[in-house]
């Protein structure tokens, strides 16, 4: 989740430092440092991150459903095709995001909560100095089983995404690997899909509300001007891909949009996040369901559903750079 000064769930360096402590007594000699790395939270099995040349998950589907088989865009593309004509069509639609950039932003980082000073050091979001990052949400450690840790879920819905996107024929870009201690911060996230020249930029997310908040939502830019933040050119481009998004994640993963923000519409307009404000090209931020929600965390802790996430995410971004 990204930083929220209306959201008191958020939690602080040490009271990160105490979820983990709390969860490795739980989870037994090392748990709290497999949650905080992704391998030793729920479901281990599906949570480890894979490394960037590998697939996120032994349950990722086949290359026809991982690059979109069975949308309208392809059923459209092979239909009354067979033999090499139909694999030739069928190839033409799964590489149609190719010449197309995406930065894929997984949010916060595993080593996060090592760094405090470091992370919470001010930076420049244009029209404030904000912290650098934070260490993210997590699931609540329960019936001996370690919290599953937001840096975690991210990097995996993160390695999953991409895969998608390259078999699409996109260049994908992640802004880190948890190849780095800590961050980067929300600064040099933004300068990122910057240089990219990004045709978009997704920061993936999970939320840390309270009990009973339910659903996703995709955060979208206001319009803010000030110091070295000017969003008027990507108010309305990120809007269209955040409402794609919203359509294409809700779909896929059968989850509604936030009961608690929003109005049921899946979007949230913020003026205060440093990833958007100092963006020059479209950029959402995806809150994919609440962390702190037993409900919701039993479907972000599945591997099954976060390929369905991933999948969802990709349609959306799909949609959008088709349209």
């Amino acid at each position: 989740m990204p930083y929220d000064h209306r959201n008191p769930v958020t939690r602080s360096v040490p009271a990160a430092l105490a979820a983990l402590v709390c969860s490795a007594a739980l989870a037994g000699c090392g748990g709290a440092s497999g949650a905080a790395q992704g391998t030793g939270g729920p479901a281990a099995g599906t949570t480890t991150p894979a490394p960037p040349s590998a697939s996120a998950s032994g349950s990722a589907p086949a290359s026809g459903s991982a690059s979109g088989a069975g949308s309208g865009s392809n059923a459209a593309t092979t239909a009354g095709t067979s033999g090499p004509d139909r694999t030739r069509a069928a190839t033409a639609a799964d590489r149609s995001l190719a010449g197309r950039t995406v930065v894929v932003d997984p949010g916060h980082n595993p080593g996060n909560f090592r760094y405090g000073r470091e992370i919470n050091a001010k930076v420049d979001i244009g029209t404030a100095r904000k912290e650098c990052d934070t260490t993210g949400t997590s699931t609540n450690a329960t019936g001996g089983r370690a919290a599953y840790t937001e840096a975690a879920f991210t990097l995996d819905v993160s390695h999953r995404l991409r895969k998608l996107l390259e078999a699409r024929g996109a260049e994908v870009v992640l802004t880190h690997d948890a190849d780095r201690p800590y961050g980067p911060c929300i600064d040099e996230r933004a300068r990122i899909g910057n240089a990219a020249e990004a045709d978009a930029v997704v920061s993936v997310h999970a939320d840390g509300s309270a009990t009973g908040n339910r659903g996703f939502h995709v955060i979208v830019p206001a319009k803010v001007r000030g110091g070295s933040a000017d969003t008027g050119p990507i108010v309305a481009p990120s809007r269209a891909l955040g409402e794609d998004i919203v359509t294409a994640f809700r779909r896929t993963t059968g989850t509604s949009p936030a009961n608690y923000l929003g109005g049921g519409t899946g979007l949230d307009v913020r003026s205060d996040l440093g990833g958007l404000n100092l963006s020059t090209v479209p950029k959402v931020f995806v809150e994919c369901g609440n962390m702190r929600d037993p409900k919701d965390a039993a479907l972000l802790t599945s591997g099954v559903w976060r390929q369905k996430a991933a999948q969802g995410l990709a349609d959306g971004i799909v949609t959008y750079l088709q349209g």
